[in-house]
């Protein structure tokens, strides 16, 4: 098809200079908008701006967590590509701010948190799925596909853009839409939901692919999260989490796997790369300013040298006859002699007594005379 581009273009400016020079009238001729593409750019690279709102509550106990993220995703355009990506969120930089509150009355703010229960990591970009018939050769139209009990899929289309509302629980055999939780649904866990909603922009095919995406947002509801929370909840105590996300497509482009590998070996420190807040993302409603505001009042170094230790974490056995002392003192001992520290140390101070030595006594022959 690009030979035939370029032959069009190099026809019609011909015919134009032939028009001109014959004095003819100038016939104009509006082209369509041309993406010419490279062989070699066979992988996708996309960056992203994330917000989600996630709880850990027990009967007593409430942790929340709002988290703003800047990540990126690689997926191979070929499906037998060697270099596979990733397609799941990797996270390039973030900021957290967690409010934890009890039945005490204890309300407090802080940056970090010991128990991980986000579910935001395991939703990613979803493979490219075939619009439904009722979709196809037409404008506008609304496509219903039911699931056991209620609806699993609902599409909307609207000229090229493109809105789809999944219930993953409708149809958990549909693992099209569920790659990342295929292994989930065979566990223990209880899921009371789990709904996503993608929006696709300047679709022209009859299938919705990653380069389309502008946006995704996810519910996820369920009783525990597959692990322990140490020291969240009571032995047998149940606990829910919950997560809501919003992710805001920032940037695409399509790059050689050379590229790829490149930014797959990349190690990134936060201050290199900055948290790009979308344009498309509403405004922070006012308890999630507040919440911002908090913990970013909080003065760390002020906290750490008024707080006092926590005896419960320090053993009865410590003192200098402790075991794990001993096995430490010996450890470190045996690593001297290996690099010949000690037999280096040993030299010193005998050099070093031997010249205080020397010159003692050559003080003590000049004082004779």
């Amino acid at each position: 098809m690009l030979w035939r581009t370029i032959a069009l273009l190099l026809i019609t400016a011909f015919a134009a200079a032939w028009n001109h020079a014959c004095g003819l009238t100038q016939n104009t001729t509006d082209l369509p908008e041309l993406v010419v593409e490279s062989r070699n750019h066979r992988i996708l690279h996309i960056l992203a701006y994330i917000r989600e709102y996630s709880t850990l509550a027990s009967q007593t106990d409430t942790v929340f967590l709002f988290r703003e993220k800047t990540v990126d995703y690689m997926l191979p355009v070929d499906r037998d590509s060697k270099f596979k990506g990733w397609t799941t969120p990797r996270v390039l930089n973030a900021r957290s701010y967690y409010r934890f509150t009890d039945s005490s009355g204890l309300d407090s703010v802080s940056d970090n948190c010991n128990h991980h229960f986000s579910w935001s990591d395991w939703v990613g970009i979803m493979p490219s799925i075939r619009l439904p018939a009722k979709l196809q050769n037409t404008e506008s139209a609304i496509d219903t596909i039911h699931g056991k009990y209620q609806p699993a899929e609902i599409w909307q289309k609207e000229n090229d853009r493109i809105q789809i509302q999944i219930d993953l629980l409708a149809d958990t055999t549909n693992s099209k839409w569920s790659t990342g939780f295929s292994n989930i649904f065979n566990n223990t866990l209880d899921f009371d939901i789990i709904k996503i909603k993608l929006n696709y922009d300047n679709v022209c095919a009859d299938s919705v692919s990653a380069s389309d995406l502008t946006e995704y947002s996810f519910n996820i509801e369920s009783t525990g999260r597959g692990r322990r929370m140490f020291r969240f909840n009571s032995d047998g105590e149940p606990f829910t989490v919950s997560t809501h996300a919003e992710v805001y497509v920032l940037d695409k482009e399509y790059i050689t796997q050379k590229e790829a590998k490149k930014w797959d070996g990349l190690r990134f420190d936060k201050n290199e790369i900055s948290i790009f807040e979308s344009p498309n993302a509403p405004e922070f409603s006012a308890a999630t300013l507040k919440l911002i505001s908090r913990v970013d009042e909080i003065d760390a170094d002020r906290i750490r040298l008024l707080s006092e230790p926590d005896r419960k974490m320090i053993s009865s056995r410590f003192g200098l006859h402790n075991r794990n002392f001993q096995i430490g003192h010996r450890a470190l001992s045996l690593l001297k002699q290996l690099t010949g520290i000690t037999l280096y140390k040993s030299h010193k101070n005998f050099k070093h007594n031997w010249d205080k030595f020397r010159r003692g006594r050559i003080d003590r022959n000049q004082d004779s005379y």
